[in-house]
């Protein structure tokens, strides 16, 4: 009865703090949605309220009327995050099978050469210039897609991680017996039973070329890459086109209905817009999230 009791009292706790967690998370983004929706003069008097004493839909309203823009850069964002997170994930996954083979020669080598790829890099200047001069990705949609974000050391070392913990040695024993090469082995065993973490870096792979606005800022210029724009380099230029129209140097009938724009509550919308997507994909990927995290822990 003791222990009975004990338990209900450790799981109430548990219980307690997980939702206390979730509402941590959770609350932000309820309050940056209706924040969004909050009349622009509340918002300027009363601050970021859950509660708002005056609720206007303008911000919104601003964003529909920039709707051709939008919609061209939602769909950039999403061809560009497909693209990049499957040769991520198929460059990633065939450079840690090979490495989580433990007949393969030199193995740890390699793997330590990968690993000290992750404490250095060569630098800014360097990077844009053998970019744009010899790779000639200048204005095009692999500026977004190759540097920084298609080949990860990180995914690397946990993918090969869960390969080599994950996967009893007894499968890949019974492929060989049963005549079956690498590339068989690869294909119809590795990534069936590799699922979860292939989803897991996947799902990491996928934000990072959701959010990323670096590389458009870098490698996209003039009116030819403004067409190739993602949505957060879209969201970001028009955030800085609202504070420039707002702050008092545009003249005559033009700056006086500027400076009624809703400023805070635009930035509000537009980074909520940005991260919706996100909120609907991450629900059929929780699964597989949470399994290859556990599994796929970096070890020996």
């Amino acid at each position: 009865m003791e222990n009975s009791m004990k338990t209900k009292r450790y799981q109430i706790m548990i219980n307690a703090i997980l939702i206390l967690v979730t509402l941590i998370i959770v609350l932000p983004f309820v309050l940056v949605f209706l924040s969004s929706l909050t009349d622009e003069n509340v918002l300027i008097r009363n601050g970021y309220s859950f509660f708002p004493e005056k609720f206007s839909f303008y911000a919104y309203q601003y964003i529909i009327r920039q709707g051709d823009k939008i919609l061209r850069a939602y769909g950039v964002t999403i061809i560009v995050t497909i693209v990049g997170t499957v040769l991520n994930i198929a460059m990633s996954a065939l450079m840690a099978y090979p490495l989580s083979v433990k007949t393969l020669p030199h193995r740890r080598a390699l793997t330590f050469f990968i690993f000290f790829t992750m404490l250095f890099n060569g630098g800014l200047v360097p990077t844009y210039l053998m970019y744009v001069n010899y790779f000639h990705i200048k204005n095009t949609l692999w500026a977004l897609i190759v540097p920084n974000l298609l080949l990860s050391a990180n995914n690397v070392l946990m993918i090969r991680s869960y390969f080599m913990t994950s996967i009893p040695d007894a499968l890949f024993e019974a492929a060989k017996i049963d005549g079956a090469g690498h590339l068989r082995i690869f294909s119809v065993l590795i990534m069936p039973l590799g699922k979860p973490i292939l989803v897991t870096m996947g799902l990491f792979s996928g934000l990072g070329y959701w959010n990323d606005w670096t590389n458009g800022l870098y490698y996209l210029s003039g009116n030819q890459g403004q067409k190739l724009f993602s949505i957060q380099n879209l969201l970001n230029q028009m955030i800085t086109d609202i504070q420039y129209l707002a702050s008092g140097k545009v003249t005559g009938n033009i700056g006086a209905e500027v400076a009624k724009l809703p400023a805070t509550s635009i930035r509000m919308a537009i980074a909520f817009i940005a991260m919706l997507p996100l909120f609907i994909i991450y629900p059929f990927l929780q699964k597989y999230f949470a399994e290859g995290i556990t599994l796929g822990a970096v070890k020996g």
